[in-house]
């Protein structure tokens, strides 16, 4: 007789059909869930976000149990697009941590029955303070839900939970919300990509949105350059020396005329030109892709996929060269 770990019951071994038929009607239900969320999202929504906008202090996100780890997903969401939050535990808040809290503040609870103890034993000291109470429930009709400012309503018809009873669908639910919430705080506070990396500086995204083109481009001696008239045998030992994969084509005044990379040796080699005789600007690519100094570096990346190339030169505003890079550039500073 097989034997079971401690505190599983015995029972048929489910086949492959199984297992995937409850993953199906888990996502289902979660499903229907989200789509009857969409349909509540009106003017207690707005007013929820009008609340978050006017608060000088911190919004800070509080919930129990299964509530509460989606609480702090959802602090972290709003603290990293615009809107400083943090997680408070209810039970530590008796305890010390309901200090935390100052009259600046905005607090964002959630409860799916709106009846947590931990949860509503926080509200004389919130009422104390005068700090605008923003409720995500299942129960419109419950103590927080009454006591709150706005109360969002994240009700489902079932958990996906077969038995009914573990926080599935409505955990996914609040979640889904709290995401709604900081989308449109975000969209109304105008924050844009730049403000996103300023709290994200770690990691390849920080590297994405922090680095700038000016900060991994090649300049100086480094830089390959030649002028129009310049023989193509030049061309071909600054491209050489400057291990760029191509050289940028410059007028007298450092503008931009063209390109001259290792397809364009190919093409150069077949038609069996001289050389010695033949001028750069006969064999470069006239009006190349370029990328300005101060763009981010992962637009760089972007238009190097999109247009199927390895190296751009970077030029000022007035068509300038001011520097180059390339695909290893990106690589060593892991942008891509």
């Amino acid at each position: 007789m097989k034997a079971h770990p401690a505190g599983q019951k015995a029972g048929r071994d489910p086949d492959d059909e199984q297992l995937i038929g409850s993953a199906h009607r888990a996502l289902a239900i979660e499903a229907r869930a989200l789509g009857a969320l969409g349909g509540r999202v009106g003017a207690a929504f707005a007013q929820a976000c009008r609340l978050c906008l006017a608060c000088q202090g911190r919004v800070v996100v509080t919930g129990m149990g299964k509530s509460g780890h989606i609480a702090g997903k959802i602090a972290a969401t709003l603290a990293s697009t615009g809107t400083p939050a943090f997680f408070l535990h209810p039970a530590e808040a008796g305890h010390g941590d309901l200090g935390m809290i100052t009259r600046s503040d905005l607090v964002l609870a959630l409860s799916n029955s709106g009846e947590t103890p931990e949860v509503v034993a926080l509200l004389p000291a919130l009422k104390r303070l005068g700090v605008p109470l923003i409720m995500m429930t299942g129960r419109s009709d419950s103590t927080l839900a009454q006591a709150a400012n706005v109360a969002l309503d994240v009700a489902v018809d079932e958990e996906a939970c077969p038995l009914n009873l573990a926080p599935t669908a409505s955990t996914t639910a609040t979640l889904a919300m709290g995401d709604a919430l900081a989308v449109a705080l975000l969209e109304a506070r105008g924050f844009t990509a730049q403000d996103f990396a300023r709290s994200h500086p770690g990691g390849s995204l920080g590297r994405q949105l922090l680095l700038h083109v000016e900060d991994l481009m090649r300049t100086g001696a480094a830089l390959p350059r030649v002028l129009p008239t310049a023989p193509l045998s030049a061309g071909l030992l600054e491209m050489s020396a400057k291990g760029l994969g191509m050289t940028v084509v410059v007028d007298a005044d450092e503008r931009v005329l063209g390109v001259f990379t290792d397809g364009d040796l190919r093409r150069a080699l077949e038609a069996q030109i001289d050389v010695h005789t033949t001028t750069m600007g006969a064999v470069m690519t006239p009006g190349p892709k370029t990328i300005g100094p101060r763009e981010l570096a992962a637009e760089a990346v972007h238009l190097m996929e999109l247009y199927r190339i390895t190296a751009l030169p970077v030029a000022d505003a007035a068509g300038r060269l001011v520097g180059a890079l390339n695909v290893h550039d990106l690589f060593r500073a892991r942008v891509m």
